[in-house]
Formats: structure tokens, sequence, C-alpha cells
């Protein structure tokens, strides 16, 4: 049986108690649901289900409300779990409640003497609540009152996602701004910053959410990701999303809802759509942190990208010898390398920066700060060992008055992860990356050798190409063969670092990566508009990028050395061709740079690619960014969630082998219960008693 839950055709009070009712015949269910099985003689199985509400005083969805405490029953011994993060109202009071745990009991005292009249509350305690044995939580518990005659009972469904990544954005506030009671925001959006939301919901793990006790109005709504838990938009931290229109309860089309028995939380099929992402226009700059993490190196972090700096002094050391590394795009996090003997630098550095910083209005005005970093050395055991060592034997040296001198130690010049041998990827080339800048880098010293079967040598040519981002990586590049090895050869004090250090003599065995073992892909580009550019990036099924491309056009691009396996691509509209995401802008109401995953004509994400195979493959640009319906979006999601579930069973059933071989052919199985879907089995599952595709609510459509 299938229950479809339309907004226009269902918003009033019955329906919000029938949601009501059945999220707590969830729960109840769990608890008629107790029954024995056989196990072994250890305590029994693992008692996996939530506590259940046995009374509620005053009852939920109380009208006129008047009191200020509020009395849960449970049938077991409660605790209160991360209570700052998951505990809010909706609307926000101005003292959050204060929760008091007494045995099976929990108080909840209204401290806000300045409740709104006629208006709906609700409580949400997330998954604050658990069992005090297991720790099992109780997921999606409310409590409605209002302090008016009526309960305010629309709803809407909405679902967040990175706009960056193109994947679910999880734990995000959404606020809903009656319209009617804020201006308009036509070219500068304050709405965040200058008004209190009129409601208050918050998505699931999965980035869904469903919004209830909303009225007929038009809404203008915001979402935002609180990364700190401070229930607080903060611009620079937390990411944002906003809708261009306004939406209205009553005029939305209907929707699906139903109980997630794995995840056990009531879920939705999305009305609203936010693309997330980072808006650093209202960030306010200043120097947030100095440190030393090296004897070499001093890191500067500001709170805002692109920082103003006029000048940076330290103590005894000249500003030729300081040289600065940006470390990240913005530029708000800075490297600064000190180009001076190790003996010549102090364990505290002390000098000035002057730079623009924003006052209380935020206007920028210059300030000079002091700047003081620490830095000492902490010694490995095994360098203990050989410094008392070498101490033991110049003493011993002393005593016998023999001359003494102290043996040649070996380069303190390092490459980051230096192996000997190496399998290069001929369209990445040979990456070399250093620890610190280097003062000296003589290539032509450098010597690379080829040779073949047959044993004929060449000697190479190269080139080294310069990081774009980074002053301490290099690439080098030459006529790759894979019928060919090479060998390159790096002599003493070809390169020395900012300590004056030169390197010890080095080689490195290289081959060449044999395309037989990858996959090449012939991709067509058909762009939306003429001169669009494209940003192109492979995925493996752990979601690391295996290749990205930049500056994609339109036409073929043949793309070579793809690893076998299981792949997803993310394509990035580059709208100003800058060869990089870019975000959004909050208070211009800018949306950022679209991000979209390649779907083929069965709207597939994953495809799977083999060795040696050449597969074509049209990205055509006019559907992958064509608009999104929700209809687009709730099949997209569905998919999803079915490689999830697929994903979790494989899971379930490789934990279930294990413990059973551990326990010597005995397992305590599922039970009842239905194993990782705890609420699953009985309740849940593809025909459960209460949801998955046939259950009660109704699963998807």
């Amino acid at each position: 049986m299938n229950k479809t839950f339309n907004t226009y055709q269902t918003g009033n009070r019955s329906v919000s108690r029938w949601l009501s009712v059945v999220v707590g015949l969830l729960f109840a269910g769990a608890f008629f649901s107790r029954c024995a099985s056989i196990g072994t003689l250890d305590g029994g199985p693992y008692d996996t289900l939530a506590p259940v509400i046995t009374h509620i005083s005053p009852m939920d969805y109380t009208t006129n409300f008047k009191g200020n405490k509020i009395t849960f029953m449970f049938d077991e011994y409660i605790q209160l779990k991360n209570q700052q993060k998951e505990v809010y109202t909706s609307p926000a009071m101005k003292k959050k409640p204060l929760l008091t745990i007494r045995g099976k009991s929990i108080i909840i005292e209204l401290r806000d003497d300045s409740l709104k009249p006629n208006t709906t509350y609700s409580i949400e305690f997330g998954s604050a609540l658990a069992d005090n044995n297991e720790g099992n939580p109780l997921h999606g518990m409310r409590y409605v009152f209002s302090t008016g005659d009526k309960i305010d009972s629309l709803y809407m469904s909405g679902y967040t996602e990175d706009s960056q990544m193109a994947d679910s954005l999880g734990k995000t506030f959404i606020y809903f701004f009656e319209a009617d009671s804020i201006e308009a925001p036509d070219k500068y959006d304050s709405t965040m910053f200058k008004y209190q939301p009129s409601k208050i919901a918050r998505a699931n793990t999965n980035g869904i959410f469903l919004a209830q006790n909303l009225k007929p109005v038009d809404y203008r709504v915001y979402a935002f990701f609180d990364s700190n838990d401070n229930h607080t938009y903060e611009p620079s931290l937390d990411k944002i999303g906003f809708l261009d229109s306004v939406y209205n309860p009553t005029r939305m089309p209907g929707f699906t809802i139903w109980y997630d028995s794995v995840r056990r939380y009531v879920s939705a099929d999305p009305q609203l759509y936010f693309r997330m992402f980072m808006d650093v226009s209202f960030s306010n700059q200043k120097l947030n942190e100095q440190k030393r993490p090296d004897q070499h190196k001093v890191e500067l972090q500001f709170n805002a990208a692109h920082p103003q700096i006029r000048s940076i002094v330290f103590d005894s050391i000249p500003e030729e010898d300081i040289i600065i590394e940006p470390m990240t795009k913005g530029r708000d996090t800075l490297a600064l390398w000190l180009k001076r003997p190790s003996e010549s630098l102090p364990d505290t550095l002390r000098g000035k920066i002057t730079y623009m910083r924003h006052d209380s209005l935020r206007r920028l005005q210059e300030v000079t700060e002091d700047l003081m970093v620490s830095w000492r050395l902490v010694e490995t055991k095994e360098q203990e060992k050989e410094r008392e060592r070498l101490e033991k034997e110049k003493r011993k040296a002393e005593e016998e008055g023999r001359e003494w001198k102290e043996p040649a130690r070996r380069s303190k010049f390092r490459m980051v992860n230096f192996k000997e041998n190496v399998e290069v990827n001929p369209d990445e080339n040979f990456a070399m990356e250093f620890t610190s800048p280097l003062t000296k880098f003589d290539t032509t010293a450098f010597v690379l050798r080829s040779w073949s079967e047959k044993g004929d040598t060449l000697r190479e040519r190269m080139e080294f190409i310069p990081d774009t981002l980074s002053i301490r990586k290099w690439r080098m590049k030459t006529a790759w063969d894979p019928t060919r090895k090479y060998k390159l050869f790096i002599p003493t004090d070809a390169m020395a670092d900012i300590t004056g250090e030169g390197n010890d003599s080095l080689q490195v065995n290289l081959t060449v990566s044999d395309k037989d073992k990858y996959a090449t892909m012939m991709l067509n580009v058909v762009p939306r508009v003429e001169g669009a550019l494209y940003i192109l990036q492979i995925l493996s099924d752990n979601g690391s990028t295996v290749r990205e491309l930049r500056n994609l056009g339109p036409g073929i691009h043949k793309v070579e050395y793809i690893p076998a396996g299981d792949m997803r691509m993310r394509i990035i509209e580059d709208l100003n061709a800058n060869g990089v995401w870019d975000s959004g802008n909050l208070v211009e109401r800018r949306q950022g740079e679209r991000s979209e995953m390649y779907k083929n004509d069965k709207e597939e994400e994953i495809f799977t690619t083999k060795t040696g195979w050449e597969f074509e493959i049209t990205l055509d640009m006019n559907r992958l960014f064509a608009p999104v319906t929700m209809e687009q979006l709730i099949e997209r999601l569905n998919k999803r969630e079915q490689a999830r579930l697929l994903k979790a069973e494989e899971e379930r059933r490789e934990r279930e082998a294990k413990e059973k071989k551990e326990n010597g052919g005995h397992s305590h199985g599922s039970g009842m219960m239905g194993g990782s879907g705890g609420l699953g089995g009985m309740m849940g599952g593809a025909g459960g008693m209460m949801g998955g595709a046939g259950g009660l609510m109704g699963g998807r459509r």
C-alpha cells in the first residue's frame, strides 16, 4: 500500500497528527517487537532498539499553551548526547530549553518568557536522546505546541547538495522567512543577517529535509551547513544556499513520505532543491593564526582570501631572505620560508606584519600587529641514540688523547616521498616535490639516459616545468617511450634548499606506464554555448580524483591512462574560464558555478573501465546542465539510495560471515529485527510492515 502525502490536499491538523501517530507507531512497534530469539549464553542478543515514549505531559500538539514545563516518560533509563548540537526550536527561542533527566523521564523547562502569541512552536531533539545502556538514539523526536488556538500544519520537503561536489550535504539547517515580513532582496540580500526565521527545519544525513508546521503563506527559503554546531550562520565558515523564488506550501505538488528503516528516520521526496556553496563576501579580514611548524617555516592564516599585506618584518632576518608561498588558492594561508642557515635562527622569532584588516564597521584599515612564533627541536629516539653514541666516542677519544673527527653525515636535503623506482604516466610526467623552496636548481647537471631491450643507450633531453600553484613542485618532461627504461642521475650539490644544504647524489629508475594496463576514453564535448569551457574530474569508486582535465572545449579529447574499475565523472561548468570551480555570493544573489555528475541515457552515473579498453563518451552539456526537475532529482536520489543499500547489504553479509567464522560457525544473526536495518526485518525491508518500497508510508514513487 503506497500513500502519497499531498500538502495542498491534506494540510490540516488531522494530517499532522496522522504523521505523528505513524512515527509513534514505528517506535511503539519497536517496543512490541522485543521478542525472544536464539542466541549464545553470553547475555543474549545485543539491544539495538531506541527508547520508547510511554507518556507526554502536556500532550503533544497542545494549543493555548501556558506552562513552562514538559515531561516525557520512557520505558527505560535514558541519556542525553550532543545536546548543544542536536536540540533546537522552531522558531528559535531567546533561551534554549533546559533538559533535565530524572530516572526514566526527561523534564523540559522553557526559559523563554517572551514566547510569541498565536505561534506554533516545535522542539526538535534530533538524535540527542538515547537509551542509557547501549546508547541507541531515538531519531526524529519532536514536540509541538501552540500559544494560540490552532496548530500550523503544512509541510514542505527538500534536498541540500554540495554545489561543487554534486553530492548530498546532510545536517543542514533550513530557514523559512515569511515573504511579507521582510524586504525583497532584489539586488542586495541581507536576510540572513537582519531577520529571524519563522520556521526552522534540519536535513537528515542524506540531505533530505521535511519542514513541518508551516503556514499557508509565501516563504523565502535559505539553507546553511552549520560547520561548528552553534546554530548560527557564519560566512566563510558555513556553506549557504538560497532559492530565487518564493514558495507557498499550498501551491506545491504532492510528495511521498516514507520511513527509512536503515537510517531510522522519516524521509521524503524533495520539492525544493538547494545547491550549497561557501560565500566569503562577508568575511571579516584579520590574521587568525600564526605558527612555526618547522625551524625555517612560519605559517600565517587569515580569515578571508586575498589578504592585502603591506610588509612582513622579522628581527635579524633581511626581507630578501623571506620567501612567500601561498598554500591555498585564495592565499588565505601563507608559508614564509626563512632562507637562513639553521644555526642563525633563534628559537623564538619576533616581528611585525602590516596589512589591511576590517574594523567593526567592515571597513578595511591598515594595521600593524606583532608576530611571535617559537620552535624547538624534538629529537626522535633514533636521533637521540645517535647523538649519545657520537658524544661517547668523542669523550673516549679525548680521554685517550686522540684527535676525534665527526663522521661525514648524510645531507638533510630531502625530496618529498622520494622513491628509487617510479612508474611514470606520460600524461602527468615525473613529479618532483621538495620539502622547502630551492635556492639552487642546476638542471644542466641532471642526466637522463634510456635503453631498450636491444641494449642501446641514449641520453635524453629534458624539460622542467614549474607547478602553477607551488614553488616547491616541478615536473620533468621528456619524449616518453613505453618500450624503453630510464635512469635519472642528479649529481651531488646540483640542488640546494633554503638552509644552504645541498643534495647527496640521487638516482631514480623510471619505467613508463603500459597503456595496455589502462583504459582510454574518447570524449566528445558538446558545449551549451559557444566558447564555453569545462573542468572534468574522473573519480574512482571511493570518490578520489583519478584524473582532472581543465579548459575542455568543444570537440574530441583523448584521455589515456585511466585505471580499470568503477568510475564516475564530475563536470564543472567553468563560466569564467579560470580553470577552477567558483563559489557563489549570497549578498549579490549569485549562485555558484554548476557541477554535475555525468549520467548516460539511462541516467546511470557509474561506468566501468577495463584494461586495454578504448571507449567513447559524449558529453552533451545541454542535457547534463539542463534545469533539474524534481522528477529527475527524485530519480537520481533513488538510484544513489539503491546503490548505497546494496553496498550496505554487502558489508552486512561480510560482517556476519566474519562473526560466524570468529564464533566457530555460530552467528548472532539478525534476529527478527533485520540485521543492519535496525527497524528492518519485521518493520522494514522491501515489503516490511511499515517501511521500504511497499510499506505503510509508501516508499518512493
